[in-house]
């Protein structure tokens, strides 16, 4: 694959597995990213949101935080040692932790006001058939939030590599496989301390 990320199950599993109790420690100050990468969901008290491929859970706090103790979160990871790290954070204390995988949600049809995934458009084995399942899993007019720490420059740098104009996380490539999964790409954001892409749920395709 043209940008080199890991995309199979079982090799995400694999990947990620070992790394799961050190994770955050390789990362300590995303903290106040993740938070602000929640807030542009613009989520309602009482709202139903899902953190896809939700990891160690740092974003799990300010999700139960921006839709109060009536609303619904859901923290979905296909990696058994990210949710335990998780709960050993406490973070199962904000949400409802699902050993499941992203492509493949157990809700049903509209039942979920907002996803928020971090990190994991690049992981999942075909980025269209996710974004089409958390389209069908989210109700018309509602929100997606696509969200990293650092940007894609910087997190290509991280990795040794160098951007590839085939990136799906692109502008011009991301705002078309949206539309064709039923979501309209309403802001867009990539820069060094982040990235941030937010999409509207547009009806029925």
């Amino acid at each position: 694959m043209a940008d080199g990320e890991i995309r199979h199950p079982q090799k995400v599993r694999e990947f990620f597995g070992p790394r799961a109790a050190h994770w955050e420690a390789r990362f300590p100050d995303d903290g106040p990213a993740y938070a602000a990468g929640v807030a542009a969901l613009d989520l309602r008290p009482g709202e139903r949101v899902l953190d896809a491929g939700c990891g160690t859970g740092r974003a799990l706090p300010a999700l139960r935080a921006a839709v109060g103790a009536r609303g619904t979160v859901l923290g979905a990871d296909l990696t058994p040692e990210m949710l335990g790290a998780a709960v050993r954070a406490g973070r199962d204390a904000s949400a409802s932790l699902l050993l499941a995988d992203a492509s493949r949600l157990p809700v049903g049809d509209a039942a979920l006001d907002a996803v928020f995934a971090a990190g994991l458009i690049s992981h999942v084995p075909d980025p269209a058939d996710s974004l089409s399942e958390w389209a069908r899993a989210v109700r018309s007019g509602g929100r997606l939030v696509l969200f990293h720490p650092v940007g894609r420059a910087a997190l290509a740098a991280r990795k040794g590599r160098a951007l590839t104009p085939d990136d799906l996380r692109a502008e011009p490539n991301l705002r078309p496989l949206l539309a064709a999964a039923g979501w309209e790409l309403v802001r867009y954001a990539d820069e060094e301390n982040r990235y941030l892409a937010v999409a509207v749920r547009r009806g029925e395709r």
